[in-house]
């Protein structure tokens, strides 16, 4: 059974770099309003926007479309490469923890780890990429940023960070993202798997007739639950990576429990889930894509999805 996997372990990695281009076209807009909201709402200076609404519809008026997919370069390399690890060691890790024995049943004691160790790998190659994303997203007309400290592209943004405060500043916020990405996966797979499980008993008790377009429905609901279940896990987290990430001064805190404890003496309860809004809907069409992605291609490649 395991021999009879190995052939096809890179095209898991192929599978999940297509999930990873679906990801950032679907939801990067969603994600560009996210980090302006946090940016912007736990500051106390500069212009605070009412709702995710408010926020898109100044990056509209004053940027048109273009502002919501600023930043979108190193996302679709990031994004793209991290997915890939994401999905193939996530597979090929599950396939060794069942050494060799396929469940049908989804088993905490293999999704759990295999989730948690995919998402503690790909973390160090999305932290710089997100590091120059954000740093991306928050300039623009409404920029706590002076114009004069832009930067002109991605390219530029990730030299002048590197000049300025060396190799291991691409790498700052990175124990948050571990965090981040280790935690929220575990959530991710965890509802994926199992919404995909339960929604697959019930068709065949029902004695549905089960094709394509029912699978993709599936996907769509199991990815897209999976998807709002990781946000609504991690968005603190993710909150003080975006603050750590974009703060100006070398010396500010990077301790992601210290950034949140002063967002909370500030604002409160609310101001850990700033961007909750558009995060949550950027999950579900995000991951629904992702997922519905990864197993049509999954299928194109070959590979059986158990």
């Amino acid at each position: 059974m395991e021999d009879s996997r190995k052939p096809y372990s890179y095209k898991e990695y192929v599978a999940g770099l297509f999930a990873g281009i679906a990801t950032v076209v679907v939801g990067h807009p969603f994600d560009t309003v996210k980090v302006k909201l946090q940016k912007h709402n736990t500051n106390v200076q500069g212009i605070t926007y009412r709702n995710g609404f408010h926020c898109t519809a100044r990056i509209l008026a004053t940027e048109g479309v273009r502002g919501l997919y600023i930043g979108a370069t190193p996302s679709f390399v990031g994004m793209a490469f991290e997915s890939s690890l994401l999905f193939g060691i996530y597979s090929q890790t599950k396939q060794s923890l069942q050494g060799g024995v396929q469940s049908s049943r989804p088993q905490p004691q293999v999704i759990i780890p295999s989730a948690a160790f995919a998402g503690a790998i790909i973390s160090f190659v999305l932290c710089p990429s997100e590091l120059v994303k954000c740093r991306m997203q928050i300039q623009g007309t409404d920029s706590l940023v002076p114009k004069c400290s832009g930067y002109s592209s991605s390219l530029d943004c990730a030299l002048k960070t590197i000049k300025s405060d060396g190799v291991t500043g691409a790498f700052r916020g990175g124990s948050t993202t571990f965090l981040r990405e280790s935690i929220g996966n575990a959530v991710f797979f965890s509802v994926y798997e199992y919404v995909r499980y339960y929604m697959h008993l019930q068709l065949k008790s029902g004695s549905s007739d089960h094709n394509n377009l029912v699978d993709m429905g599936i996907g769509i609901l199991s990815g897209g639950l999976g998807g709002v279940a990781f946000w609504s896990t991690v968005l603190p987290l993710d909150v003080a990576k975006t603050i750590i990430q974009t703060a100006p001064d070398k010396s500010s805190p990077t301790n992601p429990f210290q950034v949140l404890n002063s967002i909370y003496r500030m604002s409160g309860l609310r101001g850990c889930y700033t961007g909750l809004g558009p995060t949550i809907l950027r999950a579900f069409p995000a991951n629904a894509a992702a997922i519905v992605t990864w197993e049509v291609a999954m299928k194109l490649l070959g590979i059986k999805n158990n």
